[in-house]
C-alpha cells in the first residue's frame, strides 16, 4: 500500500506541469487558436529556468528567466499566427521542433549537474524551516 501511495504522489508530482498546460491549450482554443507548440514552449523554459538556476543559484531568478523563455515562445507564436495569419497548425509544430531543438542545444552542458542546495531547498519547500 505504501508503494501505491509513493507511486501516486509521484504521478500527481510528475503531471501537474502537464494539468497547467492543457488547462493553458484549452482556454486558448476556446479563443479560437490551436497552440500546438505549448511542449516547445515548456521545454525552452525548462531549460531557460535550470540554467539561470545553476548560474545564480537563485530560484527565483530561475523562475522569472524560465517564465521569460515561455513568453517568448508565446510572443512567436501570436506574432506568426496573429499578425502574419500564418497558419496555426505549422506554426505550433514549428514552435515545439525550435523548441526541442533548443533546449536540446542549450542544455547539453547541463546534462549531469546537480541542481545547488539553495534551489533544491526552495522548490522541496524546506527553506523556511
Amino acid at each position: 500500500m505504501e508503494a501505491f501511495i509513493s507511486f501516486l504522489t509521484a504521478a500527481v508530482v510528475a503531471g501537474t506541469p502537464l494539468l497547467f498546460a492543457t488547462i493553458g491549450e484549452i482556454i486558448t482554443e476556446r479563443s479560437g487558436n490551436l497552440n500546438l507548440g505549448v511542449e516547445g514552449m515548456m521545454l525552452m523554459g525548462a531549460v531557460m529556468g535550470f540554467m539561470v538556476g545553476m548560474m545564480t543559484g537563485n530560484a527565483i531568478l530561475a523562475l522569472v528567466a524560465a517564465m521569460i523563455a515561455g513568453a517568448c515562445g508565446a510572443l512567436i507564436f501570436a506574432f506568426l499566427t496573429i499578425t502574419l495569419r500564418a497558419n496555426q497548425v505549422v506554426s505550433g509544430l514549428t514552435l515545439t521542433i525550435f523548441g526541442t531543438g533548443l533546449s536540446s542545444f542549450v542544455g547539453q552542458p547541463l546534462v549531469g549537474q546537480i541542481a545547488p542546495e539553495s534551489i533544491r531547498l526552495f522548490f522541496r519547500g524546506n527553506l523556511f524551516i
